[in-house]
């Protein structure tokens, strides 16, 4: 029998094309985090959809706006990020305390066994990004929710966010291994989990993930579920559990954006 190995070769090489066109076409077309739009905008993807016509009207009951990330596999860290610095442009207080874990956050990962020259870059633009959105910076709220949304669209700027959210998700898996193995199906382990399913970029998160870095960064997170699930309402899960949530995310399957509360 002839082996397939050209034939197989010529089809690999076409879903990879076809894989990096579409990737292409959603990076042509849709910005990383788009402009504040209407809830009510969910409609029209479900139109003639009664189940998810009925949770998208129980949602607006909670909730008026709706801001879309990239689906790229990184829309988990992406949109907290966004949500949690935009909390605390309007919060002081907040703001200055999540600054000081977020300087001291380097030296905790290299105590963890995470190579310094590895997190130098990262954790430097991580800083830089956490300035330049200061609520004493000049120009107001408003100017400083511009900067904000200007460098969350700066691919460079917004992947190097992503990047050092993902090494402190891992170092939060890596402190409390034990915690989190529980949550781990079949045979990973730990470390392996992490360097497969978290710290590469483009890896969809889960409930682990959301848990680890909430914890690792004191920030309660309330994700609202559009599935279709029993009953006409929208499940929601708060992150951790019992925390006050800053931070509002929709998760439709594979998939997460931020929401705005009435």
């Amino acid at each position: 029998m002839e082996p397939f190995t050209h034939n197989d070769g010529n089809r690999d090489e076409l879903i990879i094309q076809q894989k990096r066109d579409i990737e292409k076409e959603i990076s042509d077309t849709t910005p990383l985090i788009s402009e504040q739009l209407p809830l009510t905008c969910l409609y029209a993807e479900y139109s003639g959809d009664e189940i998810f016509t009925a949770k998208i009207q129980d949602l607006s009951k909670k909730y008026k706006f709706i801001r879309r990330t990239r689906p790229d596999g990184n829309c988990f860290f992406r949109a907290f990020a966004y949500s949690y610095l935009e909390y605390l442009i309007s919060n002081s207080s907040a703001y200055q305390e999540f600054k000081k874990l977020a300087e001291e956050s380097k030296e905790k990962l290299v105590q963890l066994g995470f190579p310094s020259f590895t997190l130098e870059d990262f954790h430097e633009t991580f800083m830089e990004v956490i300035q330049r959105v200061s609520p004493d910076n000049a120009g107001g709220h408003s100017a400083v929710q511009d900067e904000l949304h200007k460098i969350f669209n700066e691919q460079g700027y917004s992947d190097y966010v992503v990047v050092y959210l993902r090494l402190i998700t891992s170092g939060k898996l890596q402190e409390e291994a034990d915690f989190y193995q529980n949550f781990i199906e079949g045979d990973l382990t730990i470390e392996a989990f992490r360097h497969l399913e978290v710290e590469p970029m483009y890896k969809e998160s889960d409930h682990i993930h959301i848990i680890a870095l909430c914890t690792a960064l004191g920030a309660g997170v309330r994700v609202e579920y559009l599935d279709r699930g029993e009953g006409g309402t929208v499940k929601a899960h708060d992150f951790p559990e019992g925390s006050e949530p800053r931070i509002y995310l929709i998760y439709r399957p594979g998939h997460y954006d931020i929401l705005y509360p009435n």
